[in-house]
């Protein structure tokens, strides 16, 4: 699903990744983790399409990511970001159905993914008005609409309470085993005892670790 030789990303100058080396297997769910600066947002950006390659090598899929079509890849992915690309002043049901339309994805679906999410009760209030956790459940409705094989999710416990990093690690959990791909960042691993990812540690903008 994913491979990556000597990549390096830079902004401004700075190495945002430096050299980085990593292979991905479909149906699988990897955490990447390392302290904040070390690049972990950075890799999960430029595997969805976020950022450019400066050098090296990279494929997603069937994308090549020097010189593919990232706003495709955009498309394939499940982006799960610190801000949720939502409309405020539009319900959560109104959201999904925008996003349904733009991603020709059926409508009548919209009402079990709420559902799954545990956002029912709250599906005609205003985006504005849900809490950073329920902002968060709506993030994965919007992926679970899209139906993507690759799921790239940025510290997605933030703002989740106990009950919510339950959910969460299940809907995890189901995902892949239906298949997909599941890239998290995180600060430490993840701490269900049902879920058993490979774990990469980043320092510098490189891997450097790397356990099953």
């Amino acid at each position: 699903m994913v491979t990556l030789r000597d990549a390096v990303v830079l902004v401004g100058g700075f190495p945002l990744l430096s050299g980085l080396n990593l292979e991905l297997e479909a149906g699988t769910l990897s955490v990447v983790t390392g302290a904040n600066g070390a690049g972990k947002t950075s890799l999960l950006r430029l595997i969805g399409g976020l950022v450019g390659l400066t050098s090296g090598s990279g494929r997603v899929s069937d994308i090549d990511l020097a010189t593919g079509d990232l706003r495709e890849l955009r498309r394939r992915v499940g982006w799960l970001g610190h801000e949720g690309s939502f409309y405020d002043d539009l319900s959560a049901n109104e959201n999904l159905a925008f996003a349904a339309k733009a991603l020709a994805r059926p409508t009548n679906e919209i009402a079990g993914v709420l559902d799954r999410v545990g956002l029912t009760s709250r599906a005609s209030m205003p985006a504005k008005l849900l809490s950073a956790g329920q902002r968060r459940r709506l993030g994965l409705a919007w992926i679970l609409l899209r139906r993507p094989a690759l799921w790239l999710l940025d510290e997605p416990y933030a703002s989740l309470d106990d009950e919510g990093r339950t959910f969460f690690d299940q809907l995890v959990g189901d995902v892949v085993e239906s298949g997909a791909t599941v890239l998290v960042s995180a600060h430490d691993p993840l701490r269900s005892s049902t879920l058993h990812p490979r774990t990469l540690t980043l320092a510098g903008g490189l891997v450097v670790g790397d356990r099953s």
